[in-house]
């Protein structure tokens, strides 16, 4: 049975000094830290890839890992960026601004004029609803209407019963093979004169302006060389970008990098482990395309992979635990009870997993991931403090720092 002290010292009280309230100071130092990354992350409005902020995210993270004593690597590589121009569906006097899908088609600045019809018309400019999650009906719905490519355009009106009134974006799995008609994504204080438009058939004048702008963007890396190099390494890795702030989502992610990243620093691990934070994580994941294009033999060359994955730091997030083996699984499980916590969900062993797990799964590889849900999910006021549980990202943080611990042996 779990007692009080044992939560307090989950750290071993070797590293604490050899006393309890060496390890009640260093869980309160942990919170601390976990709350300056999340603090720093916030402070940067705009994460999305190719952007000044996913730049300032790279330099922020390469300053974190120069702090620790250690030789950051920041990986550029060429990136084609979509810049938003005019993009608006207008009728009569009525219009809304909206973001286009980042892997759809796009119009001139001119754009169309076309009546506006139900999406089950498949004609014209088809009017829907939408959600953040690929997962939910409507979406899906969404996906179909764009694969059939029998409307000139799309306008997909945000649902705010999934995440809330505003406008929260859809990823872009495909920005490297866009495919489809234009889609707009617009907020959910739009649905009311666009359901009336649908009914009325009125005309609307649809604009997705949208070019290219050659760019770069960058993966941050480092390596620890573990004290038997003969031994597989272990890869710890988070995505570094998203829509607006997201924070929440992301920056749970970065802060248990980074933890990890100051403890192998200072705790020479036996195998060699590999950092990379990753770029392009809502256009398909591109950034870590990249670095597994140049490290090919590295999924299943790798002893594992920990994935550290979206929205486990958001209040109220169901944590989704994933692990390619049984006894991944069951090690993992055996670390959530030590803080008294438990995954809502586990992805059964052999199903394809959610987040850059995929990719590891894809290439045959071992890995562990946790995820979550999260009622801010790609919108905008997914902000510090209110979407984020600091108290429960520390007792995760120390969940997952023991399982790398566990991995790469100390």
């Amino acid at each position: 049975m779990l007692t009080r002290r044992n939560l307090l010292t989950r750290l071993p009280l070797a590293a604490c000094g050899g006393s309890l309230v060496g390890c009640v100071l260093k869980s309160n130092a942990m919170r601390e830290r976990i709350e300056t990354a999340i603090k720093a992350w916030d402070a940067i409005y705009d994460h999305r890839t190719g952007t000044a902020g996913d730049k300032r995210t790279a330099e922020w993270l390469a300053d974190e890992i120069a702090a620790a004593g250690l030789e950051p690597e920041v990986d550029w590589f060429p990136f084609q960026r979509r810049v938003l121009h005019e993009c608006r569906i207008s009728v009569g006097t009525e219009s809304a601004d909206g973001v286009p899908l980042f892997d759809g088609g796009y119009t001139g600045a001119r754009g169309w004029r076309a009546p506006l019809c139900p999406l089950s018309d498949g004609k014209h400019i088809g009017v829907t609803r939408f959600a953040a999650s690929g997962r939910r009906p409507p979406t899906q719905a969404l996906q179909t209407a764009r694969r059939t490519q029998q409307h000139a355009a799309i306008v997909a009106i945000a649902d705010a019963d999934a995440v809330g009134p505003g406008l929260a974006l859809l990823n872009a799995d495909a920005y490297l093979q866009p495919f489809g008609p234009p889609v707009l994504q617009v907020a959910t204080e739009h649905g009311a004169w666009l359901d009336s438009a649908v009914v009325e058939r009125a005309d609307g004048q649809f604009v997705a302006h949208v070019t290219l702008q050659a760019t770069e963007a960058a993966n941050v890396q480092t390596v620890i060389l573990g004290r038997d190099q003969t031994l597989d390494p272990v890869v710890i890795m988070t995505p570094r970008s998203a829509w607006w702030t997201c924070t929440s989502e992301r920056a749970g992610g970065i802060a248990v990098w980074l933890e990890c990243l100051r403890y192998f620093a200072e705790h020479a691990p036996l195998r060699t482990v590999i950092f990379t934070a990753n770029t392009g994580h809502e256009l398909g994941h591109v950034g870590l395309d990249h670095y597994l294009a140049g490290a090919p033999k590295l999924i299943k060359g790798a002893h594992a992979w920990i994935h550290l994955g979206a929205n486990f730091a958001a209040r109220g997030s169901e944590i989704l635990y994933q692990a390619s083996t049984q006894a991944l699984l069951a090690e993992a499980l055996l670390e959530f009870g030590a803080v008294d916590e438990r995954p809502a969900r586990t992805t059964p062993i052999g199903v394809r997993p959610l987040g850059e797990a995929r990719n590891i799964y894809d290439g045959d590889g071992q890995y562990v991931s946790i995820l979550g849900s999260n009622r801010w999910f790609h919108h905008p006021d997914d902000r510090w403090p209110t979407s984020v549980d600091l108290a429960r990202t520390t007792r995760l943080t120390q969940v997952m720092l023991a399982i790398a611990r566990n991995l790469a042996g100390v």
